[in-house]
């Protein structure tokens, strides 16, 4: 190991290596899943590693067989109307934390924090019982309403803006603006690089949100992706191939959003480091 230490440490040909390799490994089930999409389920089974000429019989069978059209309108619908509500309730949460002063607030943050330790199988039960007394199973309303407001992101966006300017608030307070337009006007466009961070975070686990789904969507017209693709495995014979084009479909989204925003995201990261 030492001497291994030493090579990678002075050898700059070693850690081009290293990291090509970890590349690979790490984008490879990526590339089995593309190509799988592409070839019939016994090929998928044998392990087939070259694109082959089924993706339009898989096509084919899918819209035959699934209502993906359907499904993947209920799953962007839910996300972003989620990804919107969380940003806006978490990032308001966020700055009274770090702007007003209460000796009371650290406390609270504490308790936040400690509600993070709550597994969800635990209030996974009395969350379906208030919900199907209310009348909301079915519903996006549903679906959105646990998580419009998390500990996480409150702690994120609280980190992020001690970042942030107080002279700047004061200053604008001496202009006339009230706490909602600084916010809207002063804070957002400062933060925006933590605002994207926060949004491709919430995104990602809204469209890959599964277990909260399968106990409140229990129609079928109401199905998200996640719902879609595990029924394909719920039957005697599962399409492999079918299988892995549903999900290559899945996984397409949460892809260009994070390749698109990956410069902000990193930035807003960073910037809850600090």
């Amino acid at each position: 190991m030492k001497y291994l230490s030493k090579k990678l440490n002075h050898s700059p040909f070693y850690e081009y290596v290293f990291v090509i390799a970890v590349c690979l490994f790490s984008i490879f089930p990526f590339y089995f899943m593309l190509v799988s999409a592409t070839n019939k389920s016994t090929d998928v089974i044998a392990g087939k590693m070259v694109p082959g000429l089924y993706l339009f019989q898989n096509l084919k069978t899918m819209f035959a067989t699934t209502d993906i059209v359907r499904a993947l309108w209920n799953s962007l619908r839910t996300t972003v109307i989620q990804t919107v509500l969380s940003i806006f309730v978490c990032s308001l949460a966020g700055y009274g934390f770090q702007v007003y002063r209460d000796k009371h607030k650290d406390l609270l943050m504490n308790i936040l924090l400690l509600s993070m330790m709550i597994p969800f199988a635990s209030i996974m039960v009395p969350l379906f019982k208030m919900f199907s007394s209310a009348h909301l199973l079915n519903t996006t309303v549903g679906f959105v309403l646990p998580s419009i407001s998390t500990a996480f992101l409150i702690f994120f966006f609280r980190q992020n803006s001690q970042t942030f300017p107080i002279e700047t608030i004061q200053a604008a307070r001496v202009d006339g603006l009230n706490e909602f337009q600084i916010y809207l006007r002063i804070y957002f466009p400062i933060m925006s690089p933590t605002f994207a961070a926060a949004a491709i975070v919430t995104f990602m686990n809204a469209w890959n949100n599964y277990m909260w789904p399968l106990i409140v969507m229990q129609s079928q017209s109401m199905r998200t992706m996640p719902l879609l693709v595990t029924g394909l495995t719920a039957g005697y014979v599962t399409d492999y191939g079918l299988l892995m084009l549903s999900v290559s479909i899945m996984t397409l989204p949460t892809v260009i959003l994070f390749f698109t925003q990956q410069r902000r995201f990193v930035e807003g990261v960073v910037g809850s480091v600090k």
